[in-house]
């Protein structure tokens, strides 16, 4: 079989080791006879792939008891409503970043849920750039910051100190550096990109934030019902949870968020220092903001388009058209992307100028 070289943006690629060791599971869990897929949710077998996928999450983060796990459904896009729902009441107000099309999301269900005060947004350069200069108020509900903005490939390197509790969405670029976690009061990422496959979004919260709202609360809809449940209110994703628990052993195993974010960096300088060394490609935001992890480029001659895409596609490479509010390529980083893929689709853009420029 020919060698693929995935940089798609998610669902994205997954370690070969986790793979195979989710296939196994698929056909028989543990040696119990059952799949993963068609096992009671309430079996011992799968109590234990649930706690130990929630406290391996707060292991990798150092997080301590005063935080809780949660995988859920729904995606990412289920939370920019529980989170208002669960921490705006409704004479609060909450402030929030905006840096991208997902962002921008999170901001317009919140409006739905109470008052929300845009306290900083890159939206008039195009979403180019990550505020920075700011003022975070202290008297709103939680800030809300997005850490990756897979669409434009920009990602905050720093996060401003704060009074009031952070919320980050992490979906893009969960556990692929090293962090103070602790700095936030709640963290959610969809665990199609670095975590796992598609179906679950994680989500960590300190306790402590929750049960302050004034408003009636749907019991799908609250944490608290979930943490009372360990996380298993109703019946959880629960191959997505597989798959994120052999990811994060995988992590673990090799040497943890140390680890993958030196080798996060070498991809990232490698193909950085390709776009910016090529005639005829050109990144699409400022260089102090770029993404370790989606990596967006130009064309400076569009008319070549076919010509390029005939060469990454000859050479085994997928998923790196840009999306559509940029055009162009997105390369896409992720953990487990091998630094050979990266060294592919340099060498491809090395010999396209070449030959072209």
């Amino acid at each position: 079989m020919k060698k693929v070289h995935n940089f798609s943006a998610g669902p994205a690629i997954l370690p070969a080791e986790v793979l195979k060791e989710a296939s196994e599971g698929i056909l028989n869990l543990n040696n119990s006879g059952l799949s993963i897929l068609e096992m009671s949710h309430r079996s011992d077998d799968f109590i234990n792939v649930m706690e130990e996928a929630r406290n391996l999450v707060k292991e990798m983060m150092g997080l301590g008891n005063d935080y809780q796990t949660l995988f859920l459904g729904g995606g990412a896009s289920l939370q920019f409503a529980m989170v208002p729902y669960n921490l705006l009441s409704s004479t609060g107000t909450a402030a929030y970043v905006n840096t991208g099309v997902w962002a921008s999301k999170a901001i317009k269900e919140a409006k739905l849920l109470g008052n929300v005060k845009v306290i900083a947004s890159s939206e008039d350069k195009k979403f180019s750039f990550v505020p920075k200069d700011y003022t975070v108020p202290t008297d709103a509900s939680y800030l809300h910051i997005t850490s990756n903005n897979t669409i434009y490939g920009t990602q905050a390197h720093s996060f401003p100190k704060s009074s009031i509790p952070v919320v980050c969405d992490m979906s893009s670029d969960i556990f692929s550096r090293q962090m103070n976690f602790s700095q936030f009061d709640l963290i959610y990422a969809g665990t199609q990109k670095n975590m796992g496959a598609a179906g679950a979004t994680m989500i960590v919260v300190k306790e402590s934030m929750l049960g302050k709202t004034d408003r009636k609360m749907l019991s799908m809809m609250d944490y608290k019902v979930h943490i009372k449940a360990d996380a298993m209110f109703n019946t959880p994703p629960v191959f997505s949870i597989y798959a994120c628990l052999l990811t994060l052993k995988w992590l673990k195993k090799n040497g943890g968020l140390a680890w993958i974010e030196k080798i996060n960096k070498e991809k990232a300088d490698a193909m950085y220092a390709e776009i910016d060394r090529n005639s005829l490609f050109t990144g699409t935001c400022v260089k102090e903001d770029r993404s370790v992890m989606n990596a967006c480029f130009l064309l400076t001659k569009p008319e070549l388009e076919k010509t390029f895409n005939k060469m990454w596609e000859d050479a085994g490479i997928s998923g790196i058209k840009g999306h559509r509010d940029v055009g162009g390529y997105r390369a896409s980083m992720y953990n487990a992307l091998p630094l050979e893929s990266v060294k592919v689709l340099v060498d491809v853009m090395k010999e396209f100028e070449k030959k072209h420029a």
